[in-house]
């Protein structure tokens, strides 16, 4: 890792959990941090693997830490699904959904005919067949995860849906600590399935490349700030991004000394806040 900081990129992609907030509590003074790059010109885009919440549940909660901005500045690991499927599986239509009630209403506003997997758990937990066939179960983080769901996304898995994960992150982290991320729930029905998934968000690149293309801005003209090295700074590496990893999330300095290949990031700072002077971006006037 080096000290010195890149030159000041056209474009920022910012991690959500552990980069703007923990948990309900925002991290201090990153709302500045925002205005002072949009300021200086900088486009800002939101990229979270987090599928519990829709893009427009996030701009509100952005809103209350202000910092303000819109739905399509925003990308999601379900808005990063939704667009895997049209562009890779344009015929599938039925899905099971397993996660939060924020990824099943994206999938529906997407037009996908959603069943989510409480609604079809009586015959699979009895061990028999569902009523219904699907083309995919689509899993992310579940808060209320139990051996119903898992059998019901499992025997459509065995049925032959296809097992799309919107990201396999261990964990995230809240104002008081570490939680279980939806690789967990994505682990519980691998090993009840059989099957292994794909997996669409970080460390995939997929969702940067979609921004950068959106943006009109250039890999080498972006900048990648996140807190984990094993999802944000490896698709940061993957899509040939430089990139920014925060210790104000699941990684202390450490573990970010430590790191190499393509976990290693371009540089290494306290938190958010303190981007814009190494950017040499001026205070607002």
């Amino acid at each position: 890792m080096t000290s010195t900081p890149p030159p000041p990129p056209r474009l920022a992609i910012i991690d959500l959990d552990g980069v703007v907030y923990r948990g309900d509590r925002p991290v201090p003074n990153v709302g500045l941090a925002i205005r002072r790059l949009e300021a200086a010109g900088l486009l800002v885009r939101f990229a979270t693997n987090n599928s519990t919440l829709d893009r427009d549940a996030y701009v509100e909660r952005l809103a209350r830490f202000g910092i303000a901005t819109q739905r399509d500045h925003v990308t999601t690991s379900t808005s990063a699904t939704i667009d895997h499927l049209r562009a890779h599986a344009p015929g599938f239509t039925r899905v099971m959904a397993v996660g939060g009630r924020g990824m099943v209403d994206e999938l529906a506003d997407a037009g996908f005919d959603v069943t989510a997997a409480e609604d079809a758990v009586p015959a699979a937990h009895d061990g028999g067949p569902l009523p219904e066939s699907f083309d995919a179960v689509i899993v992310g983080l579940d808060r209320d995860m139990s051996y119903r769901r898992i059998a019901a996304a499992a025997t459509a898995i065995r049925a032959g849906a296809s097992f799309v994960a919107t990201n396999a992150d261990a964990r995230y982290p809240t104002a008081s600590g570490f939680l279980p991320g939806a690789g967990s729930v994505v682990a519980a029905i691998a090993v009840a399935s059989g099957v292994d998934p794909i997996v669409i968000g970080k460390p995939a690149p997929a969702m940067f490349v979609s921004i950068l293309e959106a943006s009109g801005v250039t890999a080498a003209e972006a900048l990648v700030v996140g807190d984990n090295p094993d999802s944000d700074i490896t698709a940061a590496h993957r899509a040939g991004v430089r990139s920014v990893l925060v210790l104000s999330g699941v990684t202390d300095a450490g573990a970010a000394a430590a790191l190499t290949d393509e976990r290693r990031p371009d540089l290494v700072v306290g938190s958010l806040a303190d981007l814009p002077d190494l950017l040499g971006v001026p205070d607002l006037t």
